[in-house]
């Protein structure tokens, strides 16, 4: 399996369109987050995303651990130095995602997001900075068909390979659906829309980082050794993440209650706290991709490739289904161009170490 064949759960934006031909957007090195003063709002940011609560560090249920007046405001999980097991234990994996071979990697101890970065702490960055997301700039992003919220002029691209993908002119974290998409009662559900890039913009604005893939399977397993899912090997339909229901691309039965993302704290978190570390949004990872690096990874603390083109996802998504990609498990690997987001991406970070 090449990367590209990765597509078919977050392409690339460059195949979203052929219609707009933009200019390259910058990489957070070429366009620092600014500061704006104090009080002001960018005028896109949702009104209900930036009351005081929100803007003070307050969280349901989180607790704010870095950054000055608890800035990011994602409640955190510690998972203790140890030796695991890295790799698709029983032979469930994607030829060609490289999951083999197994290998024991020892990291040293780290705290990281209970739950992916929601709607509310990104508004939050954003209010604070003024910062553009890499969709708005390109004027356009991936969103799934049936979540479509938008005019039909709206839709530039079908990518022939993936149809179920539409590229959608306004489609970005504030209107994730589409330019007719609101984040209205979305504060507590993932934030997506977002690039690599944003997600690095966001962690040096909250004094944060984001996961390495051992630490993110690390975590994801909760202490389980060689499980296949964040709560062990045998699966629950509807009951344990949110995934596709029914039959892909088509019907979704909604066995699990959802057709797109679900509230970050939705079924249960795993050993070490984590919340829906499978399932729900994929997860951006610090690393480059390549496909077969564990075969030469580092026996402590690897931090993956030194270059690539594309960087590594984790968890999968609520687009995940069996009859085509079945990469909702602990081992499963994925990658995208660091510039590209869809509305099935996101991201949770660790602690600077």
């Amino acid at each position: 399996m090449t990367t590209d064949e990765h597509s078919c759960c977050t392409p690339p934006h460059e195949v979203m369109t052929g219609a707009l031909r933009p200019e390259p957007a910058p990489g957070p090195a070429e366009r620092p987050v600014e500061r704006p003063a104090q009080g002001r709002r960018r005028a896109n940011t949702p009104a209900s995303l930036t009351g005081s609560s929100l803007e003070s560090g307050e969280n349901d249920g989180g607790t704010p651990t870095t950054g000055p007046a608890g800035r990011h405001g994602i409640e955190q999980a510690t998972v203790p130095r140890q030796l695991f097991r890295m790799g698709d234990a029983d032979g469930a994996g994607n030829p060609g995602d490289g999951e083999t071979p197994v290998h024991e990697v020892w990291l040293d101890a780290f705290s990281i997001d209970a739950t992916t970065v929601t709607n509310a702490a990104f508004a939050r960055f954003v209010a604070e900075t003024g910062y553009h997301t890499e969709s708005e700039l390109f004027g356009y992003s991936a969103v799934f068909h049936l979540a479509l919220e938008a005019d039909v002029d709206d839709v530039v691209g079908q990518p022939p390979q993936t149809p179920w993908w539409l590229g959608v002119r306004g489609a970005d974290w504030a209107h994730p659906a589409g330019p007719r998409s609101s984040l209205t009662g979305l504060a507590e559900h993932p934030v997506v829309q977002v690039s690599w890039n944003d997600a690095l913009a966001y962690c040096a604005w909250a004094g944060r980082r984001l996961p390495t893939e051992a630490e993110w399977e690390c975590a994801a397993r909760g202490g389980l050794a060689g499980a296949r899912y964040p709560w062990g090997d045998e699966w629950q339909a509807g009951k344990r993440c949110n995934i596709w229901q029914g039959r892909f691309p088509a019907v979704n039965t909604l066995a699990d209650g959802w057709l797109s993302t679900a509230p970050v704290r939705e079924f249960q978190p795993n050993g070490y706290g984590l919340w829906q570390s499978v399932g729900n949004v994929w997860e951006w990872c610090a690393d480059w991709w390549a496909e077969g690096y564990y075969a030469a990874s580092p026996a402590r603390n690897p931090a993956g490739p030194a270059t690539g083109e594309q960087r590594s996802m984790r968890g999968g998504s609520y687009l995940c289904h069996d009859s085509y990609c079945n990469r909702y498990r602990n081992s499963a690997r994925a990658s995208n161009t660091p510039d590209s987001a869809a509305g099935n991406v996101g991201f949770r970070t660790v602690a600077l170490a």
